[in-house]
């Protein structure tokens, strides 16, 4: 199968639009990764996705809508989840909410709830309205690789296994949606994403995070989780934290001949000396936005470990180090 890159103009998301009311499955960019869509309603092209990305049948997809209205054609909506709708959509925002039963049981892998959000970004919006379709859309790459967030990555990553690729540019957010359980009382946060939790619970009041750590620690068990062809380590945010990433890396090419290099914030680039450093921004969200990208980039440098500096536990800091957690295998130094 030939793959195509199409630039987003108004005629090739047409086109990508008709491709998925014909069952086809299309990548496409979102505010966060790039997504690989089917229609939600069909059970074969869902099935389509699962083949190209290698993912077990096991793993719910989230639904993409354009609308309101297709919200409520997928998914029972309560008051909780009508008020984060109207406050926090278009966002990175993912709600689990009963499902309705034009869902095929493929799309919730057999559960009787239905993940749904509605992306902020222009080209994913038209491209669901045109197809006139709830898209259900995990991110666009082999279930062994990085979210995508240029179109070049799901290329890398998918060619021959799709036929065309919506390219939108890069993705602003550069983290998935934040991921959050509407069936539950009070409603628990499943995976800490781009939109923060204090705005949530500025909406809705008090949420569970409880199971955070827990589900960032189970999900190292999970066969088919991206792990970095490099090794990668990454430190806790203190004071001395320069100090600890560089004896690290001192170590680790000198006593074991590897090559390592060093993700870290513009600023601190120079604490490292003449050490091998992939600056990451200037903040904590360019460094949330930039992890997956900086990863493959490390990659293609044939690096063989990374050193990634941590960050203060708060708003995305908390996102970013539960990625760093999975990512690493819990290797905290």
């Amino acid at each position: 199968m030939e793959t195509r890159i199409l630039q987003a103009t108004d005629e090739n998301i047409a086109k990508c639009a008709r491709l998925l009311r014909e069952g086809e499955v299309v990548a496409f960019p979102t505010e966060t990764v790039y997504g690989l869509g089917a229609s939600a309603l069909s059970d074969s092209a869902a099935r389509k996705i699962f083949a190209a990305k290698g993912r077990p049948a096991t793993n719910p997809l989230i639904i993409h809508v354009a609308d309101k209205d297709q919200i409520d054609a997928v998914a029972v909506v309560d008051e909780l989840s009508r008020k984060l709708i109207d406050a926090l959509m278009p966002g990175a925002l993912t709600l689990v909410m009963p499902k309705k039963p034009v869902v095929p049981d493929i799309v919730t892998a057999g559960f009787d709830t239905v993940a749904v959000r509605m992306p902020d970004h222009p080209v994913a919006l038209k491209l669901i309205s045109e197809a006139g379709v709830p898209v259900c859309a995990p991110s666009a790459n082999t279930s062994s690789r990085p979210s995508p967030t240029l179109a070049e990555h799901v290329y890398d990553d998918l060619q021959g296994r799709i036929p065309v690729i919506l390219d939108g540019g890069k993705c602003p957010l550069g983290l998935e949606s934040t991921i959050l359980d509407m069936t539950v009382s009070p409603p628990r946060v499943i995976r800490a994403g781009a939109v923060d939790i204090a705005d949530i619970e500025d909406t809705i009041g008090k949420v569970s995070t409880e199971s955070l750590m827990v589900d960032s620690l189970s999900a190292l068990k999970n066969p088919t989780r991206f792990v970095p062809r490099a090794d990668l380590a990454f430190s806790a945010f203190y004071e001395n934290m320069s100090d600890v990433i560089s004896r690290y890396y001192d170590a680790q090419e000198r006593a074991h001949g590897r090559r390592p290099v060093i993700l870290c914030l513009d600023g601190n680039k120079e604490k490292y000396g003449d050490r091998h450093t992939i600056t990451v921004g200037e903040t904590v969200r360019d460094y949330a936005r930039d992890l997956f990208e900086k990863i493959r980039d490390a990659e293609k440098e044939d690096y063989d470990v990374i050193v990634a500096e941590g960050v203060p536990m708060k708003g995305i800091g908390v996102t970013l180090m539960a990625r760093l957690m999975k990512l690493s295998n819990g290797n905290v130094i």
